[in-house]
């Protein structure tokens, strides 16, 4: 009896399990997209660079690099949602230099860019490559 249990409450579970699985940068696809949402955090990365360049508190330190992580953390996800969800093959088809573009953004949002380094040039470099997926991006909206 036991056996039979366990294989009619798998059935229910099999019954139960969802068909499509779908994600979204959100609870609920809202297709409200904007790279805004990155720069803000890479503009947050510079400004802890800048401050922790000027401040001698390991305490003050400590903390500051722990916030810039997490920021450049946010940066790579900003840009993914925008890479993964928003674009589609005709924005590559009409900008082909976009997957090279979004490469090099991610990359220097992780830890061989802001998330691994306190250089105010490397946070200039993201801010440069956000500057230009934002450009393409408006010429998306208006097309």
């Amino acid at each position: 009896m036991i056996r039979n249990e366990g294989r009619e409450t798998q059935v229910l579970v099999n019954l139960l399990r969802p068909k499509t699985t779908v994600s979204a940068h959100c609870d609920l696809p809202c297709g409200v997209y904007d790279p805004a949402q990155a720069r803000i955090e890479a503009e947050s990365v510079k400004a802890i660079c800048e401050k922790y360049a000027a401040n001698e508190d390991p305490e003050f330190r400590a903390r500051a690099i722990v916030i810039k992580e997490q920021r450049s953390e946010l940066v790579k996800h900003h840009l993914w949602v925008l890479w993964t969800d928003y674009f589609k093959p005709p924005h590559f088809e009409k900008y082909p230099q976009l997957h090279q573009l979004f490469n090099e953004a991610t990359k220097l949002a992780g830890a061989g860019g802001t998330k691994g380094s306190l250089e105010v040039k490397v946070a200039d470099d993201l801010l440069g490559k956000i500057a230009e997926i934002d450009k393409i991006f408006w010429e998306t909206k208006k097309a």
